[in-house]
């Protein structure tokens, strides 16, 4: 963990968050400035800057997060029909907050292309 990453705070409780699933690998709460009914953010407790730096030693975390996605996704009957999960990597596709991170969003319709 990095001791000035907003989302390596909200893992190890300093920063107040609505958690909705934690393991021993994985953190993911509610998203502050939701952009749909269900928006839930997932991170890896280990610090991990963008997609775009991981190695091959990451792998296991990467194919960890997706498990632990659907785990969280079927939590909520809202998702039955579906659901989005999103990364966005570096500053030019949207990621504010430089700690990987997945958006997982569903209860309404999404189009297509997204952005």
């Amino acid at each position: 963990m990095s001791d000035n990453c907003l989302f390596c705070k909200i893992a190890k409780g300093e920063i107040p968050s609505q958690k909705v699933y934690e393991d021993a690998k994985v953190f993911a709460f509610r998203d502050i400035n939701p952009q749909a009914p269900v928006h839930i953010v997932i991170i890896p407790k280990k610090h991990i800057a963008a997609l775009a730096s991981v190695s091959e030693s990451e792998e296991s975390i990467l194919g960890h997060i997706q498990v632990a996605a659907s785990k969280i996704a079927a939590q909520f009957p809202e998702l039955k029909n579906g659901f989005r999960l999103v990364n966005n990597s570096g500053a030019d596709a949207g990621q504010t907050v430089f700690h990987i991170h997945y958006h997982l969003l569903g209860g309404r319709s999404f189009g297509w292309p997204p952005g």
